[in-house]
């Protein structure tokens, strides 16, 4: 379930609880694994961008999968867009098929982002498509992805993100990660950025259940262009 904000949204000293849930027997009404998920981020990025202006955020999600490939789920964290208190949380529901063929992994998915509270007139909420490709090389993973909006945050037109992920197992059970991306907007007025790309890299560990990670995110833009994007540790 790459297409989840949660997922692609990098996660600051979070930890984010493993998925508890079992598949269901013949006897259930739904067949399929039923799972939940919740983590506290010191600081909640999206694409680069802090999503919380700064501060902690505190998230959780349900999700349902199925052997077939087919998968669905919701999530939710709160928000702070400096926007006089318009939206105070956000809402994702999403939907996909995942498999793997000839090692190569796949996953197609649907993403719908809400912001409950926010005046309509600020066109918050939107739709985004997604893909991804990954592939397992046994000393290190990698995948590619693309999402696209035909109508982005805050009503900004059609917009492309493009994105690059590598994760590495260190010992100890560490895992080092590093991600860039590309955000391509057709209205950047209306967005408040121009197109940019993001980066980051960091550590993570599964300790008693909890997946501690630790990361660097910037982009490339100066504080002039984005307030929001100042890097982080």
């Amino acid at each position: 379930m790459a297409f989840k904000k949660s997922a692609i949204a990098a996660m600051l000293l979070g930890a984010a609880a493993l998925p508890a849930g079992a598949a269901a027997d013949d006897t259930d009404l739904v067949p399929g694994t039923f799972s939940a998920n919740a983590g506290f981020i010191s600081d909640y990025h999206f694409r680069g961008i802090t999503q919380s202006d700064h501060e902690p955020a505190i998230q959780g999600g349900f999700d349902w999968s199925h052997d077939s490939g087919l998968y669905a789920g919701a999530w939710g964290s709160n928000v702070d867009f400096d926007d006089g208190d318009q939206a105070h949380l956000e809402l994702d529901l999403y939907a996909g098929y995942a498999g793997e063929y000839q090692g190569v992994s796949y996953d197609v998915g649907i993403i719908y982002y809400a912001y409950p509270g926010a005046a309509s007139g600020l066109n918050y909420d939107f739709w985004e498509g997604a893909i991804s490709l990954g592939y397992d090389f046994g000393v290190a993973s990698a995948s590619v992805g693309l999402n696209y909006s035909p109508d982005y945050f805050g009503g900004s037109g059609d917009a492309f993100y493009y994105s690059a992920d590598v994760s590495v197992p260190l010992p100890a059970k560490i895992t080092a990660s590093a991600h860039i991306g590309y955000q391509e907007i057709k209205k950047n007025a209306n967005f408040g950025t121009p197109d940019y790309t993001d980066w980051s890299v960091g550590l993570s560990r599964e300790i008693e259940g909890f997946e501690v990670t630790i990361q660097y995110i910037d982009t490339d833009m100066n504080s002039t262009q984005c307030a929001s994007c100042d890097p982080k540790v």
